[in-house]
């Protein structure tokens, strides 16, 4: 069995949980998220308990059975308190502002950069401070390196967007005295 799998996940009060597989529903506080679960995989709530079994010892089917449980407990997470990511802008004149359902981004273009908010995310940004909010873990991760990749950091001077505690590894630019050969 999978350890991570054969976990129970508890459900919060003021979190309804909706089982009509293959697909689960979680309602909470701040919103609702749906999910399609594997058929192998077999999902039932006893009380405040939910528990993730699979039907066979199928290799397919044993990693589907803690990415399930996972993604549930995930569910439950992000409708009870939600996920975010912080990045962090560096470089000269580099920064970032919400304009209605829009980021502008400012990195050294020549250009503007617009990107629209997908529904479900609200990105507050700071000028030099992003952070990244909403219910859906996967989406936050995603809208976070989408925003990264318009300028990731660069090893010699830093510059770039960068998650908050991502760590750099710098190189040493060209030395001025050349070698003689």
């Amino acid at each position: 069995m999978s350890r991570v799998g054969r976990q129970p996940i508890n459900i919060p009060a003021g979190v309804a949980v909706t089982l009509a597989l293959p697909k689960v529903t979680v309602k909470g506080p701040k919103g609702e998220l749906t999910q399609n679960i594997p058929d192998a995989c077999e999902v039932k709530q006893e009380g405040d308990v939910i528990n993730v079994t699979r039907t066979s010892n199928d290799r397919r089917l044993r990693s589907m059975h803690g990415l399930t449980r996972t993604l549930i407990a995930n569910m439950i997470t992000g409708v009870t308190e939600g996920y975010s990511k912080e990045l962090e802008i560096i470089g000269v004149g580099y920064k970032a502002e919400v304009k209605g359902k829009e980021l502008v981004l400012t990195l050294g273009f020549s250009h503007l950069i617009n990107y629209p908010m997908p529904e479900g995310i609200k990105i507050e940004a700071d000028v030099t401070k992003l952070k990244i909010l909403g219910i859906d873990k996967q989406k936050v991760g995603q809208v976070a390196a989408e925003i990264r990749g318009f300028r990731p950091p660069e090893p010699y001077k830093g510059k770039g967007i960068k998650y908050i505690d991502e760590q750099i590894q710098r190189k040493a630019g060209k030395t001025a005295a050349g070698s003689g050969g």
